[in-house]
């Protein structure tokens, strides 16, 4: 650097206060008061730091007046952000039922109730209010899984993945796993079947091709080491034309001749028959155990409606294998999510599948959606038309979640195409309103589901939206 350059800089910085002349400013002085001293002198020198490295990088003097004339709202500001909870509702009107990124599947009312009620309490979590002896916690779940699947025995891990890592882990560490070469998956996150095999200590024992896997194939591989036959149902994507792989029945059959446990990977656990929404070929949870599986997995957060959680239920002498093994204390789910899932599970038994929002959502017609988009295009075609086109159109929606891949639902979609930006600005400040709003860009337009944005919603979208086509 140049000496006058340098001489520029050291004077630029001479002219910013020290932290404690700028903590004496007033606003400063009662934010000190309301969230603490430590917490604005920690901002304080944060902001300051900032400056010194802008100075030091050739800020302009009039960029230099500006920012010391604002240093105190600047500090503020770091408070706010440092205080600001990171994560947030928003509004999704992708019409992506299950979006991962946005949370999966939401609870209902009555089940964040009940995560509310016991979170501030104390519970019975593992007290046997009978006997006034210590219990045992899967017991709140079991009692309401089994009696919808069918199950002898049922326990809760954190997620799906979860549960297939420890059914591997108690059932056949050490040993051979057969398994279709077709259904050697990957899902989001990396998760791999031959990976969560290899992490359980079993061996995997591919059989098949990718498109075709006969009862022969599965027959051929079983020997000595073999532990038990996996079938996983590939939910995250669809192999059509020339395939082939045996009934749940004929593997069934197979597992009971040769004396080994049949284990199902569900994926999504879907309880309630979704065929007229177009989901015919997603399994049924309960339907595997009938067709003879022995023990099945699948999660909680997805096509069954309820907070993040990885079910294995199935035969008692298999299940309890699982409980007992030093990896079940390590995935085992808290008091809040054994709330959430006992309240969905009980609206299930109830029938009460509006309380479920996901089940609600997918049960939803394109003409009820439609009625809605329509009233809100209404609502703001007086305040925005000169800024944007507005019109609704037929669409389709998506179930998400690595669930019933190539199914779409028929929907209507709130289409707006912007005239004074771009769709992709107008997407962006959607996303920086409050709430924050998601939703689609195509072909040069946002597009709004409203499948999956709850009626209460409604009125803040409106705003969001209004705010963000008239700035």
């Amino acid at each position: 650097m140049a000496p006058r350059a340098q001489t520029s800089s050291a004077s630029r910085l001479r002219r910013l206060p020290a932290v404690d002349e700028l903590l004496k400013h007033e606003r400063l002085r009662t934010l000190a008061e309301e969230a603490g001293r430590p917490l604005v002198l920690g901002a304080a020198r944060e902001v300051l730091a900032r400056v010194r490295q802008q100075i030091r990088a050739g800020l302009p003097e009039a960029g230099l007046s500006d920012l010391l004339l604002h240093l105190p709202q600047e500090v503020a500001a770091e408070v706010s952000e440092w205080l600001g909870a990171s994560l947030r509702p928003v509004i999704n009107a992708t019409g992506v039922v299950l979006h991962t990124n946005l949370g999966r599947a939401p609870l209902g009312v009555e089940a964040a109730r009940q995560v509310f009620d016991l979170a501030t309490r104390y519970s019975n979590l593992e007290f046997d209010l009978g006997t006034g002896k210590r219990g045992q916690r899967h017991a709140h779940a079991a009692k309401f899984l089994n009696r919808l699947l069918g199950a002898e025995a049922s326990i809760v891990v954190n997620n799906n993945a979860a549960a297939v890592l420890l059914v591997l882990a108690a059932l056949a560490e050490g040993g051979e796993v057969v398994v279709s070469r077709g259904e050697l998956i990957e899902i989001g996150g990396s998760f791999r079947i031959p990976d969560i095999m290899a992490r359980s200590g079993a061996v995997l024992c591919e059989v098949g091709t990718t498109n075709r896997t006969r009862l022969a194939d599965y027959a051929r591989a079983l020997n000595k080491r073999t532990r038990l036959l996996l079938r996983v149902h590939p939910s995250n994507f669809k192999i059509v034309g020339f395939t082939e792989r045996p009934s749940l029945e004929e593997l069934a059959a197979l597992a009971r001749k040769r004396r080994l446990p049949l284990v199902e990977d569900l994926g999504s656990g879907l309880l309630v028959d979704l065929s007229p929404q177009g989901l015919a070929e997603e399994p049924l949870a309960g339907a595997s155990l009938r067709a003879g599986v022995d023990v099945i997995t699948f999660s909680g957060d997805k096509l069954l409606g309820g907070p993040q959680a990885g079910v294995i239920a199935g035969k008692k002498k298999l299940v309890e294998r699982c409980r007992k093994h030093p990896l079940f204390r390590a995935l085992r789910v808290d008091k809040m999510t054994y709330a959430a899932l006992e309240v969905t599970l009980r609206n299930y038994l109830r029938g009460e599948g509006k309380e479920i929002p996901a089940l609600h959502f997918l049960r939803l017609t394109a003409e009820e959606i439609g009625e809605r988009a329509q009233r809100l295009r209404a609502q703001l075609a007086a305040d925005v038309g000169a800024n944007a086109t507005l019109k609704v159109t037929a669409g389709h929606s998506v179930i998400g979640g690595g669930s019933t891949p190539g199914t779409s639902l028929p929907t209507n979609l709130l289409a707006i195409s912007p005239r004074r930006s771009s769709a992709a600005e107008l997407a962006a400040r959607l996303r920086r309103a409050h709430p924050p709003v998601i939703a689609r860009v195509e072909a040069e337009r946002v597009l709004l589901d409203l499948r999956t944005v709850f009626p209460d919603q409604e009125e803040a979208l409106a705003s969001a939206l209004r705010e963000a086509l008239t700035r």
